[in-house]
C-alpha cells in the first residue's frame, strides 16, 4: 500500500477522467447473507473484496455455508443452506463490521436451533444493538448481551420464530440509531414459521439502505412489501430465497471520494455502473456537489461530476450549503473535507446516528477539521464548517475509521503537510484507496512552493 504520507505533497491537477471504486459493501454483505439462506447456488459478480466482506464470508463458513470470493475476478460463490445453518454451534468474530454483526444477529435468532456467540473489536463492544435485541425478544428469540449493556458480545439461542405460542402479528422496531437493525430483521423474517408485519417505531435513519435490503430480497425471490411511508413491512413468508447470479453495483460511498476530486481540484470525473436508478442512495453526493457549484451529468450507466470554469478560465467558485444528510450519512466526512475549500460555511444536519459508527464521527470530524485552521461548530446532530482564509497542513488521526482516512486524505491534494495516521484502516472497505487516488492525480511539487492554498 502507498504510504499515505505521500499526500503531504499536494498535486496540481486531476488527470484521470474515470474512477473505478470497488463493489458496494452494503449490497455485497446483504447478498452474501441472503444467498447463504437461499436454496441453490448463487454467483455474486462485482463483489467487494475487503475486510468487511471477508468477515461476513468467514462467519458464513464458520456456520457451515460454502462461500468463497475470488480476489482476481471479484466473484463470490455461495451454496445456500435452504434457510438453515449447517453448524449448530459457532463462535463468530465480526471485527468492526456493523453489517455482519447486525444481520447475523437477526438471522441466527431465527435459526431453528443452535447456540451462537458474536463478538468483535473493542469498538464493536461499544456499538449499541439493543433496539434489535428488544424486537427479536418480542418475537420469542433468545438473545443476550453478555455485559448487559445492549452491545456485543452476544449469545444467541436459535429458535424457530413463529412456531411458538403467542407469536405476535406485528413487531415494532426502532431504527433511528441504525437502519441495519431493520434490514437485519427484514432479511431474517422469511425464516419465520408464520408471516407477520414489521412496523418502524419513530424516525428511520438512512432510508435508502432499507431500499437496498428490499431490492436484494426481491432479487432472490422474496417480494416483501413496504407501505408508501416505509413505516410498515409485510409479505415475508410468501416465498423463499432462491439462488441466482447477481450483479453488484460499484460502491457509491467510495465513489464520493472520486466525485470530490473535481470539486477540490477542478476537472471532471465519471463513475460507470451507477446512475439515478442505482440501489444506493449515496449517489446523491453528485447532486449535493451540484448545489455547491459543480455540474452533475446523469446517464443511464454512469454519473459525471465536473467543476466548471468561468469565462476568464478560473474555476467557478465552490459554495457552502445547508444540507440534511440523514439519507446519506456515510458521506458526511467527505462533504466536510470538500467544505474546507468552499467560499462560505457549510451546515450538515440530521446525522446524530453517525456518533455510533466506527467512531463518534461527528466529534472526530470536528476535531480533525480544526487542525486545518477551520472554525467548526459541533451540534447534537451535525456540524457547521467555516473554511479558513488559508489552510495549513496537519497530521490527521483516523480513529481506526476507514472513512476518516479516505476523506481527510483528499485535503492533502490541495494542502501541503497533510499526513494520515494509520492509513491501513482503509482495508475495511477499500484496500486500494491510496493507489487509486494516486493514479487519478498528477503531482507537481514545484507548483506549491511558498503557498498554503493553491490559486486555482
Amino acid at each position: 500500500m502507498i504510504d499515505a504520507s505521500a499526500f503531504a505533497v499536494p498535486v496540481s491537477r486531476l488527470t484521470a477522467t474515470e474512477g473505478r471504486p470497488p463493489g458496494s459493501k452494503s449490497i455485497t454483505n446483504r447478498a452474501l447473507l441472503v444467498a447463504a439462506l437461499a436454496e441453490g447456488k448463487s454467483t455474486l459478480v462485482g463483489a467487494l473484496d475487503a475486510e468487511d466482506s471477508r468477515i461476513m464470508l468467514d462467519a458464513l463458513n464458520a456456520l457451515g455455508v460454502a462461500a468463497t470470493l475470488d480476489a482476481n475476478t471479484r466473484v463470490a460463490t455461495v451454496t445456500g443452506a435452504r434457510g438453515a445453518f449447517p453448524n449448530r454451534r459457532a463462535d463468530l468474530y465480526v471485527g468492526n463490521s456493523g453489517t455482519t454483526a447486525r444481520f447475523l444477529t437477526a438471522a441466527l435468532a431465527f435459526a431453528k436451533d443452535g447456540e451462537y456467540r458474536i463478538d468483535g473489536k473493542p469498538r464493536m463492544r461499544e456499538r449499541p444493538i439493543g433496539d434489535l435485541l428488544k424486537t427479536l425478544r418480542s418475537l420469542g428469540a433468545d438473545v443476550v448481551s453478555e455485559n448487559g449493556n445492549d452491545c456485543p458480545p452476544l449469545k444467541i439461542q436459535g429458535r424457530h420464530i413463529g412456531a411458538m405460542p403467542g407469536f405476535p402479528e406485528r413487531a415494532t422496531i426502532a431504527a433511528d440509531v441504525s437502519s441495519q437493525f431493520l434490514s437485519g430483521l427484514l432479511m431474517a423474517a422469511p425464516l419465520a414459521a408464520r408471516d407477520f408485519e414489521i412496523a418502524v417505531d419513530g424516525p428511520l435513519a438512512s432510508k435508502p439502505y432499507v431500499k437496498i435490503t428490499l431490492a436484494t430480497m426481491r432479487a432472490f425471490g422474496v417480494a416483501a412489501r413496504a407501505d408508501a411511508d416505509f413505516r410498515v413491512f409485510s409479505g415475508f413468508t410468501n416465498g423463499a430465497y432462491v439462488g441466482r447470479e447477481y450483479q453488484i453495483e460499484p460502491d457509491a460511498s467510495a465513489a464520493s471520494y472520486f466525485f470530490a476530486l473535481p470539486a477540490i481540484l477542478g476537472g471532471s470525473m465519471t463513475i460507470r455502473g451507477l446512475s439515478r436508478n442505482a440501489l444506493q442512495g449515496d449517489v446523491e453526493f453528485a447532486a449535493i456537489l451540484e448545489k455547491m457549484g459543480c455540474v452533475a451529468i446523469w446517464r443511464d450507466d454512469s454519473i459525471t461530476v465536473e467543476r466548471p470554469r468561468l469565462a476568464d478560465g478560473a474555476l467557478a467558485p465552490l459554495h457552502g450549503i445547508d444540507v440534511d444528510m440523514n439519507a446519506c450519512s456515510d458521506l458526511v466526512q467527505t462533504l466536510s473535507v470538500v467544505a474546507l475549500f468552499a467560499d462560505s460555511p457549510t451546515t450538515i444536519r440530521n446525522v446524530a446516528n453517525i456518533r455510533v459508527k466506527e467512531t463518534d464521527r461527528l466529534a472526530a470530524v470536528v476535531t480533525e477539521l480544526r487542525k486545518f485552521g477551520a472554525t467548526v461548530q459541533e451540534n447534537a446532530d451535525g456540524l457547521v464548517v467555516v473554511p479558513p482564509a488559508r489552510l495549513h497542513g496537519a497530521t490527521i488521526a483516523t480513529y481506526d475509521d476507514h472513512r476518516m482516512a479516505m476523506s481527510f486524505a483528499l485535503a492533502g491534494l490541495r494542502t501541503p503537510g497533510v499526513v494520515i495516521e494509520n492509513p491501513g484502516c482503509v482495508a475495511k472497505t477499500y484496500p486500494n484507496f491510496f493507489e487509486d487516488i494516486a493514479e487519478a492525480t498528477t503531482p507537481d511539487p514545484s507548483f506549491w512552493r511558498n503557498r498554503d492554498v493553491p490559486p486555482l
